[in-house]
This record gives structure tokens, sequence and C-alpha cells, in this order.
């Protein structure tokens, strides 16, 4: 009885963990995350968003994406239909340079759940990149960089 509860204990702090996260209070989320993931052994039924939200907290805060993508990718294995995996897995990507593992995370998420509004959002945000404005010039060119940043203010500023 007393593992049983303690594992109860454990899903339910996890539970509030991730739901503090989601409201945006990372500090205090991923804080009841690691207490949770302190006392979890490797066979805990723990939901995958624990996981998920663990995984890109660890990347953001922490600055270890390949420790955050090792537990996004776990969640998907364990909870593949759960559209707010592939959010998290798409986040990581991005903090670990990675724009087009990001982009298909999102298209994996879509299969999912083709009418998820938070990975259409997500992939609006992250925009193929465009060509550089001046293409005989490489993308890292001091120019073409910031006639790029130019062009990019200028678009925003043309579809508002």
């Amino acid at each position: 009885m007393g593992a049983l509860a303690d594992t109860a204990t454990l899903k339910q702090a996890a539970n509030r963990g991730v739901k503090l996260c989601r409201k945006g209070e990372w500090d205090e989320g991923l804080q009841v995350l690691g207490w949770v993931a302190e006392r979890t052994s490797t066979a805990t039924d723990l939901p995958s968003l624990f996981y998920s939200y663990l995984g890109y907290g660890i990347a953001w805060r922490q600055r270890k994406p390949h420790e955050g993508l090792l537990l996004c990718e776990h969640a998907i294995q364990s909870e593949f239909y759960q559209p707010e995996n592939y959010i998290n897995l798409a986040r990581t990507h991005l903090l670990a340079g990675r724009r087009m593992s990001a982009l298909r995370a999102i298209e994996q998420g879509l299969r999912v759940d083709p009418e998820d509004a938070r990975l259409h959002d997500l992939i609006q945000r992250i925009e193929l990149r465009r060509n550089p404005v001046l293409a005989f010039l490489p993308r890292s060119n001091p120019v073409n960089y910031s006639l790029g940043y130019v062009r990019h203010h200028m678009l925003r500023l043309l579809a508002k």
C-alpha cells in the first residue's frame, strides 16, 4: 500500500508541475517536476507530459538541449497521440538549433491532430527562412544580415 501511495503522490505532483508549466510558472513547475524526477525510477508509470515538459524545461532553463530531446522523445514513445508532446519536442529542437527537425516534429503532431491550434501557431512562428537579400553573399555576411533584418521588419509592418 505504501508504494501505491507513493506512486499516486508522484503522479499528482507530476500533474501539478505540468499545470504550472502550462500556466507559464516555469520556475515553480520545473522545481516540482525535478522533485518528481529525483524520486522516480524508470519503471514508474508517469504521464508522458511529465517527460515532455521536464525535457523542454531542462533544454530551456538549464541549457541542456540534448538531455531535453531525449526526454521529449521518450514522451512521444510513451504517448505518440498527445499533440502537446510534439510541441515541446519542436521547441526543444529549436533550442538545439535544429529548425528542420522542429518542423518535422510539428508535422508529426499535425498528423496526430490536424486541428491543434497550438501546432499551427508554432509552425507559423517558425516560418521557413527566406533567401538572402543578396544571393551572391553568404547569409552570415553583415550586409546580408542587416538587409534581412530590415526586410523582415518591413514585411511585418506591411502585414499589419
